[in-house]
């Protein structure tokens, strides 16, 4: 099982503040592309918006490789001035 959470705009987008998986080992990406068949919100979501990532509170790549009992967190880019 994973843990997803999902932060600020991009859980407003898709109306959930968390979800558990149960996936074999896969990359962030693949993980992406899972979600994103959800729905259209889903995968404007995680697709078009391109959220940055974290596992277990680490910032990562699309390459990262997720497993069982890892966190992973998506949430919008920050900009500032």
């Amino acid at each position: 099982m994973i843990k997803i959470l999902f932060f600020a705009q991009t859980r407003e987008l898709i109306g959930e503040s968390a979800i558990t998986l149960d996936i074999s080992p896969m990359t962030v990406a693949e993980l992406i592309n899972l979600l994103s068949q959800r729905g259209d919100k889903w995968f404007y979501a995680l697709s078009e918006k391109k959220p940055l990532c974290a596992v277990n509170k680490q910032l990562v790549d699309e390459s990262y490789i997720v497993t069982h009992h890892d966190e992973v967190a998506f949430f919008p880019p920050v900009t500032g001035g």
